[in-house]
């Protein structure tokens, strides 16, 4: 195991254990190369890669927030991951729509489950509001698609899965998008799906998981056949 790799342990197992807590600013690399008995290089090593991970940030500079601090939302990090994988291109579509259809069918279910009528929805209904509005171009509607069924996800409260589908963000509105080119009819899509939005709410709201999961996934299935994307 090369050095780098062994204080990448010792912090993994620091973290594990709770030594360091989320939003924690870590020790600076002197005092970390002197506790693991490394050379500062190897701390430095070690702490880049936990940024490009999404474990820590840094800052630089003498102040309060310069050096390496454990972020609070570490699960973030796994969405720049997907994120990558996708940008390579290897995934095909249909594998992307099989993850994402998976995890926010079961999120809804989870958001209408736990629903609380005191919840704020005062941005989802935003959203649809602007996706009712006429003459939106596709690429202007997936904008506003993708943050409604984030927040969707969020309010199942498994951070996880919304990092894994906040990674799967660019691959969904890029299908969505080249998806919508190649309809009949745009305008009657897009009046369909937002119609579908304000159902799959109302279920959520009304605390009917099941009714909310079989409505999330034939959404999302419904476009992906209808525009022509089974074989990809």
């Amino acid at each position: 195991m090369r050095t780098h790799e062994r204080v990448l342990a010792q912090i993994e197992e620091n973290l594990r254990t709770g030594a360091w807590a989320l939003g924690e600013r870590l020790p600076g690399e002197r005092a970390l190369a002197e506790q693991m008995g490394v050379s500062r290089p190897s701390v430095r090593e070690a702490v880049r890669v936990l940024e490009a991970m999404g474990i820590v940030r840094t800052a630089v500079g003498s102040g309060p927030e310069a050096g390496a601090t454990v972020v609070d939302r570490p699960a973030a990090g796994l969405g720049s991951a997907v994120r990558l994988h996708i940008a390579s291109g290897t995934l095909p579509v249909r594998d992307v729509v099989a993850t994402r259809a998976a995890l926010e069918t079961w999120a809804v279910g989870q958001a209408a489950a736990r629903f609380a009528p005191e919840t704020d929805l005062a941005e989802a209904h935003r959203l649809l509001d602007e996706m009712d509005l006429p003459g939106l171009s596709p690429t202007e509607f997936v904008h506003l698609d993708q943050q409604f069924h984030l927040g969707l996800v969020q309010l199942g409260g498994n951070q996880l899965v919304e990092a894994i589908l906040g990674g799967l963000r660019t691959a969904v509105g890029d299908y969505v998008t080249v998806g919508a080119e190649r309809l009949p009819s745009w305008t009657t899509t897009c009046g369909r799906l937002c119609g579908e939005h304000r159902s799959i709410l109302d279920a959520v709201t009304s605390g009917d998981a099941g009714l909310a999961e079989k409505l999330a996934h034939d959404h999302i299935w419904g476009f992906y056949e209808e525009a022509g994307l089974a074989s990809e």
